[in-house]
């Protein structure tokens, strides 16, 4: 009876801790919505669409650098006490935003304070819901990050009607403080996973997605001694430059090499919305069917179409939707998975770690792009280049083996 009870608790404690990290997720998701404010904040503060912008960039870069440390803060203070402190301090960079006068005042409030909120709640977050269903990886990184993009399809209708109804100063108060609520209340329902057992890993026992009894425990220092992780990394800050690029500049793809109207292009933020969550609720389940790693494969040659339609095509408006589409489904399909393939190939103890320091891939993917882009003036440099990557990552995927670490702490490759 006792043995039953204690089953029921552990079940009931981690789909609590599932149900809190969607509502988590949905509320910082809400990030994906910044695009609104450029027009108002460039006219508030007298500055060029441009510069305002660039503050997405540095809250993309900030998320992804206070993701690299969240596996040391909940070791520290744990899942709840660190996502408590996220929502916190999202609602602070928020109220700092609503009451910016410069240029610079918004970079350290929206960029800055809001990106590192952001990043120390989502990766915490979600690697900690994974650990706990170690039988159903995919499914459960495709809901909570599912939940993730669906954030920002939700608060762009609530975004844009407190913008229409309550001003700008407003609204940055008003969604700080909603994104506050949602964090800490899930927050409220999480707890810490437990640690995994590990064992020795043979040949025989092992395979790509071995979800239901994951052996392998690998610490950040000897996951990265591995050529694999930095395979790994290379083909996600790809995945990374290609959709963040593609979202951030759909609009002025779409008027200035499809010669649509402003109206019209902007109906890419709905496609791309709609592409992104689909990407990742489709892969993310089918990561559980199939090798993750080949679920990789696919994002990359649905993206590398998208992206050839773009740099080899005279496109009219049903390929421009079609193309930015396939890049926003490759990238929302690929952070959906990477967690779990991290977890195949170095384990689930080390995982917040070990995918933290990848996931710098993400802002330095989204930086990257955009200083090509602004070096080299219009599309085709950059769509050449992202073009070229997708390709040296495909054929990576396409080859990657697990590592296997040897009892003296080499590794060695894993033929699967």
């Amino acid at each position: 009876m006792s043995d039953q009870s204690g089953i029921q608790n552990y079940n009931r404690t981690r789909v609590l801790t599932l149900i809190g990290t969607i509502l988590t997720q949905l509320a910082l998701g809400s990030v994906y919505t910044w695009s609104l404010f450029n027009g108002q904040l460039s006219e508030k503060l007298g500055e060029p669409v441009s510069r305002v912008a660039l503050t997405f960039g540095i809250l993309s870069l900030c998320l992804a650098l206070a993701s690299s440390v969240a596996g040391k803060l909940q070791e520290r203070f744990g899942v709840r006490t660190v996502t408590i402190a996220a929502g916190l301090l999202m609602a602070a960079g928020f109220a700092l935003t609503a009451h910016s006068d410069n240029v610079l005042m918004l970079y350290i409030s929206a960029g800055v304070l809001v990106g590192l909120a952001d990043g120390a709640g989502y990766l915490l977050t979600l690697t900690n819901c994974v650990k706990w269903f170690p039988e159903r990886k995919g499914l459960i990184s495709a809901c909570s990050i599912g939940a993730y993009g669906l954030g920002s399809l939700l608060f762009k209708f609530v975004c844009g009607h407190l913008l229409a109804t309550e001003g700008l100063q407003n609204t940055f108060m008003i969604w700080g403080g909603i994104a506050m609520v949602m964090v800490i209340a899930g927050a409220m329902m999480m707890k810490d996973a437990p640690k995994q057992e590990t064992a020795n890993v043979t040949r025989e026992e092992n395979s790509l997605n071995d979800s239901t009894n994951d052996t392998r425990d690998f610490t950040l220092a000897e996951a990265i001694r591995a050529p694999q992780y930095w395979m790994l990394a290379l083909m996600f800050l790809t995945a990374c430059m290609s959709g963040l690029y593609v979202i951030g500049v759909a609009k002025d793809i779409g008027q200035s090499l499809v010669k649509l109207d402003a109206l019209t292009a902007a109906n890419a933020v709905t496609v791309i919305a709609i592409a992104n969550l689909s990407g990742r609720l489709v892969l993310g389940v089918l990561s559980d069917k199939m090798q993750r790693i080949r679920v990789i494969s696919i994002a990359q040659i649905v993206s590398l179409a998208g992206m050839s339609l773009m740099l080899f095509t005279q496109m009219n408006e049903m390929m421009f939707f079609f193309s930015v589409a396939c890049v926003a489904f490759s990238f929302g399909g690929t952070i959906t998975v990477y967690p779990s393939l991290v977890s195949d190939f170095f384990g689930l103890n080390n995982m917040t770690k070990n995918y933290g320091l990848l996931y710098l891939g993400f802002g330095i993917g989204s930086i990257f792009a955009s200083l090509v882009a602004s070096l080299f003036g219009g599309f085709a440099v950059t769509f050449s280049i992202i073009t070229a990557l997708l390709i040296v990552s495909l054929v990576l995927s396409a080859t990657i083996r697990l590592p296997n670490k040897s009892e003296t702490g080499h590794n060695t490759l894993q033929h699967v």
